[in-house]
């Protein structure tokens, strides 16, 4: 226990002592003592799992009546009982052996040994444990070499991956998910067993399959966990939609690049410059309408003309279908797929401070996770290429910065007050209102009036007969 937050050796010499007194042997196992031994523990580790062979529940009690101001939640059906204190998060459940349903995730429990309880651990890195014993405190259990898989960057299944997987099938998206998170290996017969065994995971509820995705997309190398879902056949279960953007069709021996593996590309060059889900799910999302757009013609090529807007319109839907939010994430994201087209095009030609004020004007605030967005989409391997973009995407953020900093478009809002233009015009409510409102917006995104109050009021008033009539 080297190295160890003092904080935390404070807590196990507690839990060790109550442990004692309750005469039941209790040990630290899991996540914490596999970051330990990967040296990314630090003070901001919240979550500590404990299991003894006995009752969690009754350690749970007694632990929590001898921390002060600590809170104590019990989960009967389940057999564990959790201890908030200040920001740990401590889970004590008792050691259990388990047997599984054929089409049921849920296990039939029996209490059991320490070994019994690393034997349903779905890796051996996971199945590490420290005793908080009197006789050997501190000592580590590893009974299927975990600590050979840590130095060898493998992940391996406990016991049999099928009947692992099969006991649990949301284990096959956390081996993966930790290969992912730690940039690891899984060993072959385990990732055999996750690919004959893929169609499995149809029993898993979304909001669990979720929760593992998005820590996949949260890697420090998200295609790495993305590669492994698709050769496994997971993601076709998962995500279709993304598995179909695989492959390349040749025509008149002109062919496009394969979408699945430029939209990994842009994945990772997103999670290279933020660690935000959001826009690293646009950059996921940013091609997905391409399949159904894709079109051959003469003299021009292969064109996907559209597929930001149909992509646009399918974010709503593939959010729902997977379980993640429909809220202003969801339409952070829809934005964000729909506009991604536009400064690229903007790069490729002289730009005109209107079309800066209607593209500032779209994006908002998410103008710079725009940037970020269509930066990353620079994939090409000519590096002449990547140079000449890049140099153009300065060029237009530097308009971006000129404009707004003269127009200040961003998150713009119409001088004119509905109430105001009734008032002035003498006008009841009706259509007529929203059409003015509209040409004063026009006229200040053309550039032909100021972004000012009495400049768009002027305007109303020069143009009254016009819309009016």
């Amino acid at each position: 226990m080297e190295n160890i937050p003092r904080l935390h050796i404070k807590l196990f010499n507690l839990i060790s002592n109550v442990a004692d007194d309750l005469n039941m042997p209790a040990y630290v196992i899991g996540g914490y003592v596999r970051d330990h031994y990967l040296n990314r523990l630090n003070n901001k580790v919240t979550d500590i799992d404990f299991v003894t062979v006995g009752s969690g529940i009754e350690l749970a009690r007694e632990v929590a009546s001898r921390i002060d101001g600590s809170s104590l939640s019990v989960f009967k059906q389940f057999g564990t009982a959790q201890v908030k204190a200040g920001n740990l998060d401590l889970e004590f459940v008792g050691a259990r052996k388990e047997s599984y349903r054929r089409n049921s995730r849920k296990p039939i429990v029996e209490d059991g040994t320490l070994k019994d309880d690393q034997l349903r651990r779905d890796l051996t890195i996971n199945a590490l444990s420290w005793s908080l014993n009197k006789e050997d405190f501190g000592a580590l259990n590893d009974p299927f070499n975990g600590m050979e898989d840590l130095h060898n960057g493998l992940i391996r299944t406990p016991i049999d991956p099928h009947q692992t997987f099969d006991d649990d099938p949301l284990r096959m998206m956390r081996a993966i998910r930790f290969a992912s998170q730690l940039q690891f290996y899984i060993e072959e017969s385990t990732f055999e067993a996750i690919t004959e065994m893929a169609s499995r995971i149809e029993i898993i509820s979304k909001e669990r399959i979720l929760d593992e995705l998005n820590k996949i997309v949260l890697s420090p190398k998200p295609s790495l966990g993305f590669t492994m879902l698709f050769k496994t056949g997971l993601l076709k279960e998962i995500f279709p939609e993304m598995q179909r953007l695989h492959g390349v069709r040749e025509v008149n021996g002109q062919r496009h690049k394969d979408n699945f593996w430029h939209t990994l590309q842009v994945l990772d060059n997103v999670a290279e410059v933020s660690d935000d889900l959001w826009l690293r799910w646009a950059a996921i999302m940013h091609d997905i309408a391409k399949p159904p757009t894709q079109k051959f013609q003469n003299g021009i090529g292969w064109t996907f003309h559209g597929h930001d807007a149909l992509g646009a319109k399918w974010t709503k839907r593939i959010f729902r279908d997977l379980g993640l939010p429909l809220d202003d994430r969801m339409r952070y994201v829809r934005k964000l797929v729909l506009l991604h087209l536009r400064p690229i095009a903007l790069a490729s030609e002289e730009v005109s401070d209107s079309a800066i004020r209607r593209l500032i004007y779209e994006a908002g605030d998410d103008i710079d996770d725009l940037m970020t967005l269509c930066r990353a989409d620079i994939t090409s391997k000519n590096e002449y290429k990547v140079e000449k973009y890049q140099n153009n995407f300065d060029r237009v953020e530097r308009k971006i910065a000129e404009v707004e900093e003269i127009d200040r478009i961003r998150n713009w809002k119409n001088p004119l007050s509905g109430q105001e233009i009734m008032s002035a015009l003498e006008l009841k409510p009706g259509p007529v209102i929203g059409d003015i409102k509209d040409a004063v917006k026009e006229a200040i995104l053309n550039g032909d009036i100021p972004n000012e109050h009495d400049a768009a009021f002027r305007y109303m008033m020069k143009h009254k007969d016009e819309f009016l009539n």
